[in-house]
């Protein structure tokens, strides 16, 4: 299958998922147990990488993660320029 990006970026909201886990608090582990609590298995690992832009995310992630950080789907996607 090829490649649909011309980018080594895999995903756009990482950098907005780390701002928003570290404004509440969080380890990418205690983030990845908190995922883990709503049926979305990420292990610490995915968390990293995804931040990082070498994962991509799938719809139920983030979701569940814009639900356990308190962030819009606007946000993550860098549509509001503020943590609600």
């Amino acid at each position: 299958m090829k490649r649909i990006l011309d980018t080594e970026q895999l995903n756009i909201i990482g950098p907005r998922i780390k701002e928003a886990r570290v404004r509440a608090g969080l380890s990418q582990k205690q983030l990845s147990e908190k995922l883990e609590l709503m049926a979305v298995y990420t292990c610490r690992g995915s968390v990293s990488r995804i931040e990082n832009g070498r994962r991509a995310v799938t719809d139920i992630e983030i979701d569940a993660i814009s639900k356990v950080l308190g962030v819009s789907l606007n946000y993550l996607f860098g549509r509001e320029k503020h943590v609600p």
